[in-house]
């Protein structure tokens, strides 16, 4: 393991040519260690939020967002609207595209589903 060759400039060591076996280790340990990095960067960056595949499928078919979190979590529109403290008949509205829905009104729907405001928005 000492077979380790320096090549020096005016008397300092600028280059180390080393063997190929300590080499490939030391491209494995370096590439494990940027894994580890960007691993931890990942972590710290989590909201701890996550959108389940069943409702990105529906999302990417055209689902409207809000039925498509509504059904996620296992509520009837009668929950919703109550959580919500709005009428089934406005939810029903939103959900069926005849009525956007104020911001009010939107942000109470996300609270109630435990989402933000830009998950029930239509792309």
């Amino acid at each position: 393991m000492t077979d380790i060759q320096f090549i020096e400039r005016d008397g300092k060591r600028e280059f180390a040519v080393i063997p190929i076996e300590l080499y490939e280790r030391l491209s494995v340990a370096l590439e494990d260690a940027d894994d580890a990095a960007l691993f931890d960067s990942a972590r710290a960056a989590d909201d701890g939020f996550r959108i389940p595949a069943a409702v990105a499928h529906a999302l990417l078919d055209g689902e409207q967002p809000l039925k498509v979190w509504r059904e996620q979590r296992g509520l009837t529109q009668d929950a919703l609207a109550a959580k919500a403290g709005i009428s089934k008949a406005y939810l029903c509205q939103i959900e069926t595209r005849k009525r956007v829905g104020a911001l009010k009104t939107l942000r109470a729907i996300a609270d109630a589903l435990a989402v933000s405001v830009n998950e029930l928005h239509e792309n």
